[in-house]
């Protein structure tokens, strides 16, 4: 085993590739317990898995390796991607969910995930915007992580896009005007009102309702301005003060 990794328990729930790795998708377990998690994740009938599973000790479990496709964002997209699960890294986060008593993650959880979730990124040269959860790729179906993830912390480290503060309320001229922004952002937006839920599950968990005002208008404007800015010529001669989180 790797520093990052203690314990091995392979799932036969995998296959090929096909697509190259430039996501990492986070999950909670959603069951009573580590073990019962860790059996249905390795168990054939279930038909799930992931590349890794972070108990609340911090103890990290290897179930698929990277190379292979593990089957934990089902029927999912993220900015034009369909087949999720070639595309990306499963990372389970052993909690209760919002069916078994959600609750925090613990810090021994996150002092794993950094390290974990770092070097997955430089091995693969993923982008913090595609550190994404499972509620962001399946907006209609999922809400984990969930409201209590601690995004902030990921952010410090630079290994997920950070909240940006914007310093007035944006009301677009209509609802489709936002999930066509939504849209390009990277969401699937058939169900509008999931997708406008998952966006603030991420970016604004204080409130989760679907419902469509002026701070999550501004909140996605910066954020598209923010990615534009890096995707453009002139990010290399920017510093972080130029940007407007």
């Amino acid at each position: 085993m790797s520093e990052l990794v203690h314990r091995e328990c392979l799932s036969p729930n995998c296959n090929e590739r096909k697509l190259p790795i430039s996501m990492v998708v986070l999950h909670y377990t959603g069951m009573r317990t580590m073990q019962e998690a860790l059996d249905r994740l390795c168990d054939p009938a279930a038909e799930v898995s992931a590349h890794y599973l972070i108990d609340e000790d911090g103890t990290v479990i290897r179930l698929v390796p990277e190379e292979k496709r593990a089957w934990h964002a089902g029927r999912s997209y993220w900015r034009g991607i369909t087949d999720v699960n070639s595309a990306s890294i499963g990372i389970e986060m052993v909690n209760p969910g919002h069916e078994f008593g959600y609750r925090p993650f613990t810090g021994a959880q996150m002092e794993s995930l950094i390290p974990l979730l770092s070097s997955i990124m430089a091995r693969h040269n993923i982008d913090p915007s595609n550190v994404v959860g499972h509620s962001d790729v399946a907006p209609a179906r999922k809400q984990d992580p969930g409201e209590l993830f601690d995004w902030e912390l990921l952010a410090r480290y630079g290994l997920a896009l950070p909240t940006p503060h914007p310093r007035i309320r944006l009301l677009h001229e209509n609802p489709g005007a936002f999930y066509l922004s939504l849209e390009r952002f990277g969401y699937e937006v058939t169900d509008g009102r999931a997708a406008v839920a998952a966006f603030q599950r991420r970016f604004r968990p204080r409130i989760v309702d679907g419902e469509l005002d002026g701070e999550v208008g501004a909140l996605l404007f910066e954020l598209l301005i923010a990615r534009d800015a890096a995707e453009g010529e002139d990010w290399k001669e920017c510093g972080d003060e130029d940007f407007p989180y």
